[in-house]
């Protein structure tokens, strides 16, 4: 609960004093070679990559500056693990959008996403579909934040289907999560 994040946020403060590094290296180095792609950046950034949870979190984001924890963890995993784009990319994002931005807390939860920080599991993934349907079982963030889904039922609000995304005009997923997962798993054990 709350008293658990206030241990983490005064832990990651206590990191940050001991490593300053830590705030643009990774903790613990796992020899990641992000991919180099703009065009999926951007469909992260600005909440459009197909997946209605993460869109609603990054479009909350841009609008409020601010996300709840859950949200942040999923849109981490996702450009982390899905996308597999440097964990910094998606930290300068929050930073550049938080209101309640702090440095120490912000980098080091990336690195926890990401795999790289104290708590260094890689394998840590989040299904943002599977995620939406636990955290919002009737979609009312998911149709707050991403308006082109306000109509569709809550049978198919947590993953479209092709002829509802091209009746609204929201966008196919930019990767097939599990594709994605198992590339992921791949490019690990190598």
């Amino acid at each position: 609960g709350f008293a658990r994040q206030l241990c983490w946020r005064d832990f990651y403060l206590q990191v940050l004093a001991a490593r300053p590094d830590a705030s643009r290296s990774d903790y613990r180095p796992r020899g990641d070679r992000w991919h180099d792609d703009p065009v999926a950046f951007s469909a992260w950034a600005e909440g459009r990559t197909g997946f209605p949870l993460v869109d609603a979190g990054m479009r909350q984001l841009l609008h409020e500056g601010f996300m709840h924890n859950r949200t942040r963890m999923v849109v981490a995993s996702f450009l982390t693990k899905d996308l597999y784009l440097d964990w910094r990319l998606g930290a300068a994002h929050f930073m550049q959008h938080l209101v309640d931005g702090d440095v120490a807390s912000n980098q080091l939860n990336w690195q926890w996403a990401a795999g790289t920080g104290t708590d260094s599991n890689p394998y840590r993934i989040f299904n943002p579909t599977r995620q939406a349907e636990r955290f919002d079982p009737n979609g009312t963030y998911i149709r707050r934040w991403v308006s082109e889904l306000c109509a569709v039922s809550d049978g198919d609000i947590h993953h479209p289907s092709e002829k509802a995304r091209v009746k609204t005009g929201y966008p196919a997923p930019i990767v097939d999560h599990h594709k994605a997962v198992m590339a992921y798993r791949a490019l690990r054990s190598n």
